[in-house]
């Protein structure tokens, strides 16, 4: 008799099994939501950095946004123009124009430029120096040359130069932004590359106390705002300010009189050759 009831349990138990597993099967067909295949074709085309630089979470995100045409091929900043035209050729769909972004540092005044009031014996990241009385440099704005930023990059598009100063490789950069989050100085902004004019640097000190701290201080002399088209550049708060919503009227006769340098226009071959020859001896 005791067979009898373990008998009958297990076949209730298999019974009430079967029955929940064919609800499911069905609840599952009815609510299953159809997800485009292509979706999983595009995924595999692109670099599976999950950088979000895109402005979507992550490549699958991109992907789904590529398919459902919200988004152009071309606004994964990681891709090369021939891996962007396969996705696009894929999806049979434009590849669009990218404006390119990247990262660029609002400071210039390295170990030969800027004061340093005391030496930093810790840590060595930035994060800890800028704990301890902000580092040790004079000015309290300015860069600390400890290589957070040149840490933080996944893409190797930040070297340190003989300077301790970051610079930027655009060709590498994918303007993801882990160097904007690691600097504790808020040195880094991500701009389109057709900004090419920058104020590199962030002191609010006026005048000669400015220049005392860093000799490519910006000492609010003017002439980039005499210089420029009007309502381009402004003083605020001691510091030349770049109006970008008026980048068209941007030149690089803004830069020709400032006594500092602290004002300059990226990318132009002086800017380029200086890059190259940091390579070369870093």
């Amino acid at each position: 008799m005791t067979g009898n009831l373990i008998l009958d349990s297990a076949l209730v138990l298999g019974a009430v099994g079967l029955f929940f597993g064919f609800l499911i099967a069905m609840v599952n067909k009815k609510f299953q939501v159809w997800e485009d295949p292509r979706i999983d074709g595009v995924e595999e085309l692109l670099p599976s950095t999950n950088c979000g630089a895109c402005g979507q979470p992550g490549c699958r995100g991109f992907a789904e946004a590529v398919v459902a045409g919200k988004v152009q091929p071309s606004g994964c900043t990681v891709m090369g123009a021939e891996d962007i035209a396969d996705v696009a050729a894929y999806l049979g769909v434009d590849a669009g124009e990218a404006n390119k972004r990247v990262a660029r540092l609002l400071c210039a005044g390295g170990k030969s430029q800027a004061v340093q009031n005391s030496e930093y014996a810790g840590l060595e990241t930035c994060k800890a120096a800028a704990a301890v009385a902000g580092g040790g440099k004079g000015c309290n704005w300015g860069c600390l040359g400890l290589a957070d930023c040149e840490a933080s990059c996944d893409f190797d598009a930040i070297f340190m130069n003989n300077d301790d100063l970051p610079v930027v490789l655009p060709e590498l950069c994918t303007a993801c932004g882990d160097c904007v989050e690691a600097c504790p100085k808020d040195l880094f902004v991500l701009m389109p590359m057709e900004q090419k004019l920058i104020v590199q640097c962030k002191n609010l000190l006026k005048g000669d106390a400015a220049e005392d701290l860093c000799s490519v201080a910006c000492n609010t002399c003017n002439r980039c705002v005499a210089d420029s088209e009007p309502g381009v550049i402004e003083i605020i708060d001691n510091l030349a300010v770049i109006n970008y919503e008026k980048n068209e009227l941007t030149d690089p006769k803004a830069i020709e009189r400032c006594p500092t340098g602290a004002i300059v226009w990226v990318e132009g071959q002086q800017f380029v050759d200086s890059v190259e020859l940091e390579k070369k001896v870093s």
